[in-house]
């Protein structure tokens, strides 16, 4: 057989791998020209201050939608937002078969109601241990432990071989809820032969392994039991067995529980359903909160990122109808801040504080533990599967790197350093990057999706920057100025330092731009309209320092 026609299996990420978020997996097998495709995850990141305007940050997938024909199915390991938010959102663009387990399908159900006018994704359910066929692989569901319901790695089989796609994991040996880690199913893999172990990085840098679910509902008890007052709790909303173990905590404490926040009450629904919070006393509604005595009641709400709509930084504000903090309540931060929410974090302490109220986070008690793998547990993982080649995914660079040193020190012959749009070779032969492939973001902004020159976004960027000018320039029958042109300046200083109108040192640059031009050429409207623009950008510019966008209008 000619080499080009020879079999391939390579991994292609599109996000996740340089950045943690946006988790988007491409595995191919077949000949270079005729490849067949899955997809593993299909996730969001949440927009910067950078992305004024911004709702959600999706994968650029042009490298895949141009591959459609060859694209077998869509396999997401669990439903966190970094891993399935932008299904609903890319569906539309992939439209292949969808396979997830029954809490992520019910996640996803609930997701599309709450949107309006969202595509109904076409979904088969699949539990954990059980293997069937998408392509030319065949996939077994592998249950790990997490921080929400049913998170699962994907043994991925191909004819050149095994590859265990490890999604979100840790080696919890109390888990809230749900199986254990199932490490007699990875050490049969690793005993048959594991091509490729592909693996979260998170907390590549952290010595030790991650305390159990059980513990932090033991820390937390011991907070609820010791607390005078009210305790508020905020978490993640998909931390399912977070909240039975505030639940749980609440009920052994003789408390009363209420729950404050949509995606906390859509999750608990979902949740309820599949049995989840079987045994535990009914949640108490806001109606009822007048009448429970503060020291028996525990609130559980969300904003624990600083979301400025969540019910935590509404109680911070004291903007609730029938719900209120008093000095001498608690707030327990049940979570970890995701990088770049420090400030918004922080602002709502401060007004909590101010109002009397005892904050207590993660270095304070026993009240958070991260779903993912440390060092101790990265290195059982190894000793299990017993991988030919490592890649690390699912980190930002520092984390890639630590933990590819630690699977060289574990024993793993090969160790492949990529990065979003590489394409690598796993098999045959030494694993490689053969390619580099198109990727980036796109993103949701109101009901479209684009890249931010389509969106806008840059000029919003620049806007937010420097404001906008206006002008419009009138011209008579002989190309002389019919009357002074007009201007409408937004977001832009109002007046220099030394007190005068920068509207009116606008104003003038824009009649010296026209005079400036002989009035034989002024018939030329478009070089007339670039002259003033020139001339009150440099205006602005002289004046402030910054120059706006300048839009202007030339009419006769």
């Amino acid at each position: 057989m000619a080499k080009s026609r020879e079999a391939e299996l390579v991994f292609v990420p599109l996000g996740g791998v340089g950045e943690i978020g946006m988790n988007f997996a491409l595995y191919g097998f077949g000949p270079v020209d005729n490849r067949e495709w899955i997809i593993v995850d299909v996730g969001v990141t949440f927009p910067d201050p950078t992305l004024p305007g911004v709702d959600l940050v999706l994968p650029d997938t042009r490298f895949i939608e141009n591959e459609l024909h060859n694209l077998r199915g869509i396999v997401i390991t669990h439903a966190h937002e970094d891993h399935y938010g932008a299904l609903l959102d890319l569906w539309p663009r992939l439209k292949a078969p969808v396979w997830m387990t029954p809490f992520s399908a019910g996640l996803l159900e609930a997701k599309r109601q709450s949107e309006g006018g969202a595509t109904k994704v076409p979904v088969t359910i699949y539990r954990a241990g059980e293997t069937f066929n998408v392509g030319p692989f065949s996939i077994e569901a592998l249950a790990v432990t997490h921080s929400i319901p049913e998170p699962m790695s994907l043994a991925i089989t191909s004819p050149l071989g095994t590859v265990i796609h490890t999604g979100d994991w840790k080696i919890d040996p109390a888990p809230a809820i749900g199986p254990k880690t199932d490490e007699a199913r990875f050490r049969e893999l690793g005993e048959q032969g594991v091509l490729a172990l592909v693996c979260d990085s998170t907390n590549a840098q952290r010595e030790g392994e991650s305390p159990s679910e059980k513990e932090v509902g033991e820390g937390l008890r011991g907070v609820i039991e010791k607390a005078p007052g009210r305790v508020a709790v905020t978490t993640f909303s998909s931390n399912v067995g977070r909240i039975r173990s505030i639940a749980e905590a609440a009920r052994d404490a003789g408390r009363q529980v209420l729950v404050l926040g949509r995606s906390l009450k859509r999750v608990i629904d979902v949740s309820t359903e599949l049995g989840y919070m079987d045994g535990l006393p009914e949640f108490i509604s806001e109606d009822d909160y007048g009448y429970i005595p503060r020291e028996n009641l525990v609130i559980i709400c969300t904003g624990s990122q600083g979301e400025a709509r969540a019910a935590l930084a509404k109680l911070a504000r004291d903007e609730m109808k029938t719900v209120a903090l008093s000095p001498g309540d608690l707030v327990v931060f049940s979570s970890r801040t995701i990088p770049g929410n420090e400030k918004a974090i922080l602002e709502i302490k401060n007004l909590l504080v101010d109002q009397g109220i005892k904050i207590i986070e993660d270095g304070d008690a026993l009240v958070h533990v991260s779903g993912h793998p440390r060092r101790s547990e990265l290195r059982r993982m190894y000793e299990w599967v017993k991988p030919r080649i490592a890649v690390p995914v699912h980190g930002e660079a520092a984390h890639l790197v630590a933990h590819g040193s630690l699977a060289a020190a574990c024993g793993v012959p090969e160790v492949a350093q990529i990065r979003d749009g590489d394409m690598l070779k796993l098999a045959p032969g030494a694993a490689e990057i053969i390619d580099q492939v198109p990727f980036g973001r796109i993103y949701k902004d109101g009901k479209l999706t684009g890249d931010d020159e389509t969106m806008g976004i840059r000029d919003r960027r620049k806007l937010s920057f420097a404001g906008h000018v206006a002008v419009n320039v009138v011209l008579d029958d002989r190309f002389e100025l019919s009357g002074d042109p007009d201007i409408v300046a937004i977001g832009v200083a109002s007046v220099d330092q030394a007190g005068e109108e920068l509207e009116d040192l606008m104003l003038d640059a824009a009649i010296g731009a026209v005079d400036s031009i002989p009035r034989a050429r002024r018939k030329d409207l478009d070089l007339v309209q670039e002259a003033v623009r020139r001339a009150v950008r440099a205006a602005a510019n002289e004046a402030w320092g910054k120059k706006p966008i300048v839009t202007v209008f030339v009419t006769r």
